[in-house]
């Protein structure tokens, strides 16, 4: 075989293609990992006993194909009926299934033009257009520019890579001004001080709201999402999911993402820890200069006027520290620093000092 790769055998699409880049995961000893917004923190004690408990003789069959319990723990805990929920591989895989439900032959798309990078991603896979609108000079969302004919409107909340939250109002303004599409709602961060629009979804059957267990339930390496909304919604993403693959999550992962929403007293706990932890960053970096933007995520969004953004993640990652940098107009200054515990956050005010100092 050749030691080159040939694409002669690729489709137009494959060849089309820019695809998502996953933030790195470097296998370097002693590394201060502060770049893929992992949680600090290991899961609920209970999450392990579940998983645990889960395994065995059974795990030569396959999944609940509806993963009941985990759906049923979701609907308990926000007060929804169990026909409100879908679940799937991570909430990337929920997204994906939401872009060929609602969004797919239909008009041009919304979403902002600093956002999560998976966005355009599908919108090539399943060509879809779409159009960007600008987020404002202080970098919110500016929900004025959502207020034209579309055919669909995505965001993030908080936003992603600036950890700016949007007040509930304002989404309930949009949804208001926007009955004609859906409207998704990707709460990837929303635990760590942003409000959820959950609440909205009773009187909003165009509104859709997904979430991940990877952050707040520290759960990145089960790779369980789900999405909450009107039963007609889910009903549309079950089609979908059941023409694409019919067990999504595996027996391991429906135990032990059920388990975490029954140790409330333990994700309080560690959210709260990694506010405080976030505080006590932001507070820090902007000791030494920095620009830091409100984050209600867990990660912060910073530059300093000194030291161009990939000057400056280089200059850690040198230093065992690594973070990320986005080589994008309007934030190509910034480094998006995860919430690490108090150790990773010295370790890196400590290689900040040196480099700010030399």
């Amino acid at each position: 075989m050749s030691d080159q790769l040939s694409d002669k055998y690729w489709s137009d699409l494959v060849r089309g293609l820019d695809p998502y880049v996953p933030g790195e995961q470097p296998k370097i000893d002693n590394l201060v990992k502060l770049n893929t917004n992992e949680n600090p923190y290991g899961p609920s004690p209970r999450v392990l006993a579940a998983i645990n408990a889960a395994t065995g003789d059974n795990l030569r069959l396959y999944p609940p194909p509806d993963s009941d319990l985990l759906k049923e723990a979701l609907a308990r805990y926000h007060s929804l009926d169990k026909d409100q929920v879908f679940v799937g591989n991570g909430s990337d895989e929920v997204l994906a299934h939401v872009f060929q439900a609602f969004f797919s032959g239909r008009d041009n798309i919304l979403f902002p033009d600093i956002t999560y990078s998976f966005y355009p991603v599908y919108c090539g896979l399943y060509g879809i257009g779409y159009e960007t609108i600008p987020l404002a000079e202080d970098f919110t969302l500016a929900v004025a520019g959502y207020r034209r004919p579309n055919g669909g409107v995505i965001f993030p909340n908080p936003n992603a890579p600036t950890g700016i939250g949007l007040p509930l109002a304002e989404i309930e303004a949009l949804l208001a001004a926007n009955t004609g599409s859906v409207v998704v709602v990707d709460e990837a961060y929303v635990d760590f001080g942003a409000e959820s629009a959950v609440s909205l979804i009773s009187r909003y059957p165009n509104l859709l709201v997904v979430q991940t267990l990877s952050k707040s339930r520290s759960l990145a390496g089960l790779r369980v999402g789900f999405a909450l909304g009107d039963a007609g919604l889910i009903e549309a993403l079950e089609r979908i999911k059941n023409s694409f693959n019919s067990y999504p999550l595996d027996q391991l992962a429906i135990a032990g993402a059920a388990a975490s929403f029954e140790d409330e007293a333990y994700f309080q706990h560690t959210r709260a820890t990694v506010m405080e932890s976030r505080r006590q960053l932001s507070d820090a970096l902007a000791q030494r200069g920095f620009n830091v933007l409100p984050s209600s995520a867990n990660f912060v969004f910073a530059r300093h006027p000194d030291f161009g953004g990939a000057d400056l993640a280089g200059q850690l990652r040198q230093r065992g520290v690594v973070v990320r940098h986005f080589n994008k107009p309007r934030i190509d200054a910034f480094l998006r620093i995860t919430v690490g515990t108090n150790e990773q956050q010295q370790r890196l005010i400590a290689a900040l000092d040196e480099i700010l100092g030399s």
